[in-house]
């Protein structure tokens, strides 16, 4: 059922026997908080909004500021396909607002929606299509381990394989969601797996990102697994990307389509991409924001490490699919699934829309695998490298004055002290490789 208005909500209430409504949103650092409300409270819901403490939210408001108001964005409503025990739950994405009804500015899904005005003002609407990877952890007597599920490696099956059906569960669920979903597969490392949705617009993308999150976690847990987002858990083994795949549409065109262009790729594909590239070091305290992201970005675990661009070259941080046509994109492979999706797809957006409009130039394209070349090479041909800490990248965003502007300073300023405060916590710990290598030597 297709969710148009309010008088859609109840009805569709009515029919599967809704009982409860989750009320969701999503807070600076990517993590989606949720309020439940009984059915009988839907009219307010919708009406007026529910009030809560925005001052308990992490990077939210002060104390002596902090009524907010949720209001339900009724698109996003969906009947949740489990605990039907003692009647349905549903749940709806909201919008963040303050008491005069005005939106709440440092509301990421109001900073998304912020940027995507901005490219449709010059024609342009971003589709956006994640490739989201996650591992399946044991638990033991409850608590997650590092404990693969299973021990198959990329595009394997059963036996070795252990997780078909887990994958089925969640596709399926995701489905009945109204995903879109096109391929999932076990991935290359032990417990390890991927599952692809189709692309859309980029608000309604973030949503799936956190759904799809949020699903997985359930159906493993259901399982008796965790399933995990962690970038990098297990340190010999490749970490989680969420590849982007990225396209601007310009009315029914695909505006990185032009057949008559070397690549058959356009002028503004190449403008798309010298922004993102310019601004890629900032982006990165957004797109990979924990002290562990930086433990997948290394050389040798095929994730992404030298600023460049290039056809479909692998080994490049920006490469463009072989497939044209309305399907002609750009995919980044440096953001991981511990971001949140709405300031990573702004931020990724702020900086094309500045590259197009000021046509800039991405340099020149990497047709060769970037990771044979020895450091000498690299430098000789100019290839920088991304931050290697959180530390390094927040610095890059403090001086970044366009994603400062892009997210404003509440946001820009609460991700910064985020950063550094997640940056210090690991700086000031005494860790088990220190001791097992110094305690008895030095």
């Amino acid at each position: 059922m297709i969710i148009c208005n309010k008088e859609d909500v109840i009805k569709a209430i009515e029919t599967n026997n809704v009982k409860f409504i989750r009320l969701q949103f999503t807070d600076i650092q990517g993590v989606v908080k949720d309020v439940e409300i009984p059915v009988t409270q839907i009219e307010k819901a919708l009406t007026t909004g529910i009030s809560f403490d925005g001052s308990s939210i992490e990077g939210f408001v002060r104390i002596d500021e902090s009524d907010m108001v949720l209001k339900p964005d009724i698109k996003t409503f969906a009947i949740l396909p489990w605990s039907k025990d003692k009647g349905g739950v549903a749940r709806i994405i909201c919008d963040i607002h303050i008491p005069d009804g005005s939106q709440f500015e440092a509301d990421p899904r109001y900073v998304l929606k912020k940027v995507m005005k901005e490219a449709e003002n010059i024609g342009f609407s971003l589709n956006v299509g994640p490739e989201l990877e996650f591992f399946l952890f044991e638990k033991v007597d409850g608590k997650a381990t590092t404990m693969p599920h299973d021990y198959g490696r990329y595009f394997e099956f059963a036996p070795t394989d252990l997780a078909e059906d887990i994958r089925r569960e969640i596709v399926l669920t995701l489905t009945d969601l109204n995903f879109d979903i096109e391929a999932s597969h076990h991935e290359v490392a032990f417990g390890q797996h991927e599952i692809d949705f189709k692309y859309g617009d980029a608000l309604a993308t973030a949503d799936n990102v956190m759904t799809f999150k949020y699903v997985t976690r359930t159906i493993a847990k259901l399982y008796g697994l965790h399933a995990t987002f962690m970038p990098k858990p297990i340190a010999s083994e490749n970490g989680s990307g969420m590849h982007v795949n990225l396209s601007l549409s310009k009315g029914e065109e695909n505006a990185f389509y032009d057949p008559n262009r070397e690549m058959q790729i356009s002028d503004t594909t190449k403008q798309f991409i010298a922004g993102v590239l310019k601004h890629i070091k900032a982006i990165s305290c957004i797109s990979n924001p924990l002290v562990n992201s930086y433990k997948r970005l290394i050389p040798g675990y095929e994730a992404p490490v030298y600023i460049t661009w290039s056809g479909a070259n692998r080994s490049s941080l920006i490469r463009i699919p072989s497939a044209r046509g309305k399907s002609t994109r750009v995919e980044l492979r440096s953001p991981d699934p511990s971001c949140n999706p709405y300031l990573t797809f702004a931020a990724i957006l702020a900086a094309g829309l500045e590259g197009i409009k000021n046509k800039m130039d991405p340099g020149k394209m990497m047709d060769y695998n970037v990771f044979d070349l020895t450091k000498r090479e690299r430098i000789e041909r100019g290839i920088e490298t991304l931050p290697s800490t959180i530390s390094e990248s927040a610095d890059y965003l403090e001086k970044d004055e366009l994603l400062k502007e892009t997210f404003g300073a509440h946001v820009h300023d609460n991700i910064l002290r985020l950063a550094r405060a997640e940056w210090d916590a690991y700086r000031t710990q005494v860790h088990d490789w220190e001791i097992q290598r110094y305690l008895n030597t030095i």
